[in-house]
């Protein structure tokens, strides 16, 4: 069966009702993935339904079996909209994923609402850090094993997962040195603070967030598990920030620790290590002057 008549059967089984592709149109803007916007004919003819396909190699299948359910998890808070999948698979030598198509506008979410929804949705927790599966982050295999204690979490799956994935790029010496220093101090960090497990949108950038065509945000593209809120927050500030507007919306819902400013250095290192491991480049001096001053106020 060609591929898009095994997507069209997918999306029929899953929805109950017909339907049969009448366009497909390419969209750019991602480097891992294929992407479509579907429309659909229903048995009167008409064109009223409208879906997001992402398309990779079939190994991409867990890959987009991962954020499937991860979508679902965001999407079940009634917090911030996200895409709501649909199904996943593999046909034609190809693994899909379907999901909502939200038309996207130009112009931006909210600030202010979007500092309050991802406050909100900050504030669904479980017991574990960690998640159900492992997904990924950008095309790195991210690992969610469940642990009760944050810091661990963070040495074995983050930091620690990522140092040596980039010792086998190369990136060895100062990188690595300090980086096991930092490794056995940053525990420093969290003496008088004990965070929750909340839930995380995982790679959380200004690219992954827009707004749709009432002005609502929507949030994309996840590596969703449960950590520190922190994480999240911190990501948004790694490429030019948010905006003052967002985080006082946020912390207005979900009160930022004083602590915050250094923690979040922690954090981003981790989204630093992985691009040095993905692209290579001047990210693992960045990685290292980041350790640096960490080192310096643990000292």
């Amino acid at each position: 069966m060609k591929l898009w008549d095994s997507i069209s059967e997918s999306i029929q089984s899953v929805t109950g009702k017909p339907f049969e592709i009448a366009s497909q149109q390419s969209i750019g803007g991602g480097c891992i993935n294929e992407a479509y916007k579907i429309t659909g004919k229903t048995a009167t003819g008409e064109n009223d339904q409208a879906w997001f396909v992402k398309l990779n190699q079939t190994s991409g299948l867990k890959m987009f079996e991962a954020e499937h359910k991860g979508l679902q998890e965001l999407s079940n808070t009634n917090t911030i909209r996200v895409p709501k999948p649909l199904c996943s698979g593999v046909a034609e030598n190809k693994a899909y994923l379907v999901m909502e198509y939200i038309e996207l506008t130009s112009r931006g979410a909210d600030p202010a609402q979007l500092g309050q929804q991802l406050a909100a949705m900050h504030q669904v927790t479980t017991k574990q850090f960690g998640y159900v599966c492992d997904n990924t982050i950008g095309s790195t295999p991210q690992v969610n094993t469940p642990e009760k204690d944050w810091v661990g979490f963070w040495q074995r799956h983050r930091l620690g997962y990522q140092l040596q994935l980039a010792a086998r790029k190369g990136g060895g010496g100062g990188l690595q040195r300090k980086g096991e220093q930092l490794m056995d101090q940053f525990s420093a960090l969290f003496t008088d603070y004990r965070p929750k497990a909340s839930l995380l949108h995982g790679d959380l950038w200004g690219g992954n967030c827009s707004s749709d065509c009432e002005g609502s945000p929507v949030i994309y593209d996840p590596a969703v598990y449960y950590g520190d809120h922190e994480a999240d927050l911190a990501m948004t500030e790694l490429f030019g920030g948010f905006g003052h507007t967002f985080y006082s919306a946020y912390a207005d819902v979900f009160p930022i620790d004083a602590g915050y400013p250094v923690r979040k250095t922690l954090y981003n290192l981790y989204h630093i290590l992985n691009h040095f491991n993905l692209f290579g480049g001047g990210y693992a001096a960045q990685a290292e002057s980041m350790i640096d001053h960490l080192l310096v106020e643990l000292s």
